[in-house]
């Protein structure tokens, strides 16, 4: 599957190997567990991240990961999306500092 990125003017295609979704479910099960316990989002602290914004958490970590050139964590991050919101169009980053900007198009 392909995930669109779109970081200010900029777009990326990440191609996500059909095994990674299905391999990788143990670790996507994790990292809801993790945002179970709450989440900082940018100057919000989060109780309980709903399916949106734990999309917003994984794309901010694909986007740090795609400023760090981590290929690895880019793809990850993009299975964890695709797995969550199978049907999603696009993925709209910004590089303001603030996570909550960060938008799906569905």
């Amino acid at each position: 599957m392909k995930l669109t990125v779109h970081i200010d003017d900029h777009q990326h295609i990440i191609e996500v190997p059909d095994f990674i979704l299905e391999d990788a479910t143990d670790y996507f099960d994790m990292m809801d567990r993790d945002m179970d316990n709450g989440y900082q989002m940018s100057r919000t602290w989060v109780e309980k991240p709903d399916l949106y914004q734990r999309c917003q958490i994984a794309g901010d970590k694909l986007l740090t990961a795609v400023q760090s050139k981590n290929r690895e964590t880019c793809i990850l991050m993009a299975a964890y999306i695709l797995k969550r919101v199978p049907h999603i169009k696009a993925l709209m980053l910004t590089q303001r500092g603030d996570m909550t900007e960060h938008d799906l198009d569905v």
